[in-house]
């Protein structure tokens, strides 16, 4: 992205409110031209803020923030558009829905879902995933054969750790074949948080924003992961 676009482009929080309100604004107009090829905004979780980017064909991208949003939205410019641009109106349905996850008052997503980043077999991982629901989870090996490539654990753990969708495509239910998480694209605290809030029965709440928190403070002092290990 050029500096202009990062400009157009940037985090709200980063600039006065005068450029914020122009943003809001030139986003409605390029989405009534057809201007915006992808739209983005983020979202606060007890896990950490999100980044939820979606192109008109539905929800392209999620990420955390270990991952680096600015990072995400540059790969979003060079892999899709440089069309990029805060518009939280777009996404305002996602980010309703990851409440109610969070609030446990849903279990699925109801989103239309644009999977244009995966490819082959990857892919067809990733499709499958929502089939393991809500409080379950399967191996990286069962998932390799549910897919029809037995053998393919490890290919299986390259899909997980490249899943542009991770929380709406249920990555964090793979894990190792002894039954412990194994890793994650948001890191293992996280994924260990995430399991705990399904599984655990609702009369015995989680506390977790300080399960989030601390995940998050564990992660300040380690690289972004290479991948997951089956």
């Amino acid at each position: 992205m050029n500096h202009l676009e990062r400009l157009l482009a940037g985090p709200p929080n980063a600039a006065d409110p005068a450029v914020q309100r122009f943003r809001a604004a030139l986003a409605i107009r390029a989405q009534e031209h057809d201007l915006l090829d992808v739209a983005y905004r983020t979202v606060d979780t007890p896990v950490g803020q999100v980044l939820l980017a979606a192109t008109p064909a539905g929800l392209v991208r999620v990420a955390y923030a270990r991952q680096g949003h600015d990072a995400v939205l540059t790969a979003l410019a060079s892999q899709i558009s440089p069309r990029v641009l805060f518009a939280p109106r777009r996404l305002d349905d996602a980010a309703r829905q990851l409440d109610g996850y969070f609030a446990r008052d849903r279990r699925d997503f109801d989103l239309t879902v644009d999977l244009r980043l995966a490819h082959g077999f990857r892919r067809a991982v990733l499709e499958h995933l929502p089939d393991v629901g809500y409080g379950r989870t399967v191996s990286y090996g069962e998932l390799a054969a549910e897919v029809g490539n037995p053998g393919a654990a490890r290919a299986v753990g390259s899909a997980c750790a490249a899943n542009p969708l991770p929380l709406i495509i249920p990555c964090h239910r793979v894990v190792l074949s002894d039954g412990s998480p194994g890793g994650y694209i948001g890191g293992p605290e996280i994924k260990r948080a995430l399991l705990e809030l399904e599984q655990t029965p609702p009369a015995l709440r989680l506390d977790l924003t300080r399960r989030g928190a601390d995940a998050l403070t564990t992660q300040r002092a380690r690289h972004q992961p290479r991948g997951e290990n089956p």
